[in-house]
């Protein structure tokens, strides 16, 4: 693989990430930043400073939705990009949620017709990687792209997201963290962006294959759906937690602060881990 992310990501809303926010990760010692929030091709212009403010910091997009921008648009984008600085983008694409899409209709199919036209237009396998949470897409994510970039998951699917895609392919699951000690006020933080995914029928269908039960699923989510989804406590119990990702197979895992100022976070993980 070409593209050199680290095992350490963040995954931030991609409106919130600007060039001081990537030199401060890359000082930290994180290897990339997944863009989220679906950028769609004009939100990309401003990529280019974000990399021209660092010095090898990779910038991802988690995702680029398929229903959004066409992919001869989107080809043009990392195209530009990729020539001013190689090796340093990767075009994350998925085909989002079906109750945000009204156009969503066999999601499968639409992920490879999108694909074969990145191929047209000359985006590179290695420089692209697939949303995947099923085990359909996970296998198309390591025929077609550099790897898998799965979601609001667990160590137990990533260990079984690596046994389908084999060595080589990249893997790189997000993974929310909520730097607090108070259970109560960590799993009150943690429980506000849970609980927007419990209306999404992908995620609820994954986190029902991961062991999760209707009681877990209800609501605003079980403490135990919370404190799975969105580790808290002291910066070495939540670097615990990520590192099982990197036990269970995963190349890099993508963090995403849930706390107002992630910053604490970021640097007391890097700590840890980097």
């Amino acid at each position: 693989m070409a593209i050199e992310l680290g095992k350490l990501g963040i995954w931030r809303y991609h409106a919130n990430v600007d060039a001081k926010f990537a030199a401060e990760a890359e000082k930290l010692g994180y290897g990339a930043i997944w863009l989220g929030g679906s950028p769609g091709a004009d939100d990309l212009a401003s990529v280019d400073g974000i990399l021209e403010a660092t010095d090898s910091l990779v910038i991802a997009t988690g995702i680029v939705n398929i229903w959004q921008d066409e992919p001869a648009d989107i080809a043009r984008v990392y195209e530009r990009i990729a020539a001013k600085h190689p090796d340093r983008f990767l075009l994350g694409v998925g085909a989002g949620h079906r109750e945000a899409t009204k156009e969503y209709k066999k999601p499968y199919a639409a992920l490879v017709d999108y694909l074969d036209g990145l191929d047209a237009a000359g985006v590179p396998v290695a420089g692209r990687a697939l949303a995947a949470l099923g085990p359909k897409v996970v296998a198309l994510s390591g025929e077609r792209t550099a790897g898998a970039h799965p979601y609001l998951t667990t160590p137990k699917h990533t260990r079984s997201t690596r046994e389908i895609l084999g060595e080589g392919p990249l893997l790189a699951p997000e993974h929310k963290v909520v730097l607090s000690t108070d259970a109560a006020e960590a799993r009150a933080i943690g429980r506000n962006t849970v609980k927007y995914y419990l209306g999404l029928s992908n995620y609820v269908a994954n986190l029902r294959k991961l062991g999760f039960t209707d009681s877990d699923l209800e609501g605003e989510g079980s403490d135990r759906l919370v404190d799975a989804l969105a580790l808290h406590g002291d910066a070495a119990t939540i670097a615990r937690g990520l590192s099982a990702h990197l036990d269970a197979g995963a190349d890099q895992v993508v963090v995403q602060v849930l706390n107002e100022d992630p910053w604490p976070g970021y640097r007391a993980l890097a700590a840890e881990l980097l």
